[in-house]
């Protein structure tokens, strides 16, 4: 048997803990290793206990969610972050994203897919819930990089720059799979590919990457 996914839950309020912790320890792949109530809690809790996932909240006295999310994505350790929360305007989902976030998920969302995010982002992919992950594009693409422009991709075949331009486009890897008339288990193949050449953490740095490298370009 693999070992349970480790999950550090990160939110100032005690209640929405107790309920995310309860949910997630009836979930026998699922296991709450630490809880904090501050973004340097978090922060704290990741170097001491190296989890494979943070459920982040945003909002947090002190640190908040996404200089946390920044501080432990650009560490030395490879835990990945979910940003959760009530606020799901574009600012927040870009920030989350630009700090390293594999994950941006609102608390509205049923439980179950919150479960289902964790164990998609613990397997090195990303996930936008689904009301926000058009218009996170559109606005993603829309806003100038904080950054000066990053140089053009280089070191991966034809094919897998397409799989790159389709990935940011915001195509599944079954829509991928169809639009290349290739099996989805080699759009995945591809996929695995290009994390490794572009030393990329999760799916959604590769969408970040190919509007920064303009090989996705602003809609409109």
């Amino acid at each position: 048997m693999t070992a349970p996914v480790r999950v550090v839950l990160a939110d100032d309020q005690p209640l929405v803990r107790a309920a995310l912790r309860m949910v997630i320890t009836d979930a026998p792949d699922l296991d709450v290793v630490g809880e904090a109530g501050t973004g340097a809690e978090a922060v704290r809790l990741v170097a001491e206990l190296a989890p494979d996932v943070v459920v982040m909240d945003i909002r947090m006295p002190g640190t908040d969610g996404i200089r946390a999310t920044r501080q432990i994505t650009t560490g030395p350790g490879t835990t990945h972050v979910i940003v959760l929360t009530t606020f799901d305007e574009d600012e927040y989902v870009y920030g989350a994203l630009r700090a390293g976030a594999a994950g941006f998920l609102v608390k509205d969302m049923a439980l179950d897919d919150i479960l289902a995010a964790i164990r998609v982002v613990a397997s090195g992919d990303g996930l936008i819930a689904p009301s926000v992950t058009r218009r996170l594009i559109k606005e993603f693409a829309g806003r100038p990089a904080p950054a000066p422009p990053r140089p053009p991709v280089t070191g991966i075949t034809d094919r897998e720059r397409e799989v790159l331009v389709l990935v940011g486009s915001g195509l599944s890897n079954t829509e991928i799979a169809a639009e290349l008339s290739i099996s989805v288990a080699t759009a995945k193949t591809y996929l695995t590919r290009l994390l490794a050449k572009l030393d990329a953490r999760d799916r959604v740095r590769l969408v970040i990457l190919a509007y920064e490298t303009g090989l996705v370009a602003p809609p409109g």
